[in-house]
C-alpha cells in the first residue's frame, strides 16, 4: 500500500464514478477553473486505487472530501494530508479516522439527498431565471441568513432561479456546482425572505432549478441538508428527492504530532 498525490484526472474520475451520488461535488470539481483549486491524494496497491481524499482550497479553511475504506482514509491522513484546519465533508464511517489526526471542533449531522430525473415532481409557480446581473440582489438576500457557501462565480457557471417583488428578490435557489461535462449538479443556496416564508417560495424556486438541470441533461442531482432541518427535508421530498446517506460537516484542527503518537501508545 502506498499514499501519494495524484494528478491523473482520468483515474480520479473513474474512481469517483463508482459512487456518483456521493462524489457529485468532487466530480464537478474536476472541471477547468475548479480543478486548479484541488489537491488530490490516493491510497493504492498493486490492484489500483483504494481511496481518495481531496482538499478544495477555494474556501478557508479548505474543504476535505474522502472516499474509500476507513482504513485507507486513515493512511492518507497520517501520511500525506497536513492541512492545519479543514472543513469536513465526510461520511460518518470516516469520522474515527478523522478524529485520530484532527480535533473536531464542530460537527453537523447531514443528509445527502438525490433526485432521479424520472421521479421529479415539479410544482407550479412563477420563478425567474437569475442571470449574473442579479448577483448583488442575491448577496443582499443571503445576507439575511442564507447562502452560506455562495460565491458570485456560481451565478455565472450554475443555474439560479428566484422570485421577485418590486425589484427585490424574495426567494432564490441555485447550484453550488454544476458540470455539464460530468453530468452532475449540487442544488443549494436555497433561501426565502423572512416575510415570505410559509408561501411555498422555496419549493417553487428549487423546482425551477431542478427542471432546468434536467432539461440540460444533468443526470446526477444532489443536495445537502442538515438532519435537523425537517421543513427543508419535507420540501425536497415533495419534489422527489430521497435520502441517500448520512454524513457530517464541520470544522477540524490538526492535532500536534506528539499528541497523535501519545494516543496510539
Amino acid at each position: 500500500m502506498r499514499v501519494r498525490t495524484l494528478h491523473d484526472f482520468a483515474a480520479i474520475r473513474a474512481f469517483l464514478d463508482g459512487d456518483r451520488k456521493w462524489a457529485a461535488y468532487a466530480l464537478s470539481d474536476l472541471d477547468p477553473g475548479l480543478r486548479e483549486l484541488c489537491a488530490w491524494y490516493a491510497a493504492e496497491d498493486e490492484a489500483g486505487l483504494r481511496a481518495l481524499a481531496m482538499l478544495y482550497t477555494g474556501f478557508d479553511p479548505p474543504a476535505l472530501f474522502t472516499m474509500g475504506t476507513a482504513l485507507d482514509v486513515a493512511l492518507m491522513l497520517g501520511a500525506a494530508i497536513r492541512a492545519p484546519r479543514v472543513y469536513l465533508n465526510v461520511r460518518d464511517e470516516h469520522l474515527p479516522a478523522i478524529r485520530a489526526h484532527y480535533r473536531v471542533t464542530s460537527i453537523e449531522p447531514m443528509w445527502r439527498m438525490t433526485l432521479n430525473p424520472a421521479e421529479f415532481r415539479p410544482v407550479r409557480g412563477e420563478a425567474i431565471h437569475l442571470t449574473p446581473q442579479y448577483t448583488r440582489e442575491l448577496e443582499r438576500l443571503y445576507a439575511m441568513g442564507g447562502g452560506d457557501a455562495f460565491t458570485p462565480s456560481q451565478v455565472f457557471s450554475g443555474s439560479f432561479f428566484g422570485m421577485e417583488e418590486r425589484g427585490r428578490l424574495m426567494a432564490a435557489a441555485g447550484t453550488h456546482v454544476l458540470s455539464e461535462a460530468a453530468g452532475t449538479a449540487a442544488v443549494g443556496n436555497v433561501f426565502t425572505h423572512p416575510d415570505r416564508r410559509g408561501q411555498r417560495c422555496a419549493q417553487i424556486v428549487t423546482s425551477a432549478v431542478c427542471a432546468n438541470l434536467i432539461r440540460r441533461g444533468i443526470r446526477t442531482i444532489v443536495l445537502n441538508v442538515a438532519q435537523s432541518n425537517a421543513p427543508a427535508i419535507h420540501v425536497y421530498e415533495k419534489l422527489g428527492f430521497k435520502r441517500y446517506l448520512p454524513f457530517s460537516e464541520g470544522l477540524a484542527q490538526r492535532k500536534p504530532a506528539v499528541h497523535i503518537l501519545e494516543e496510539h501508545k
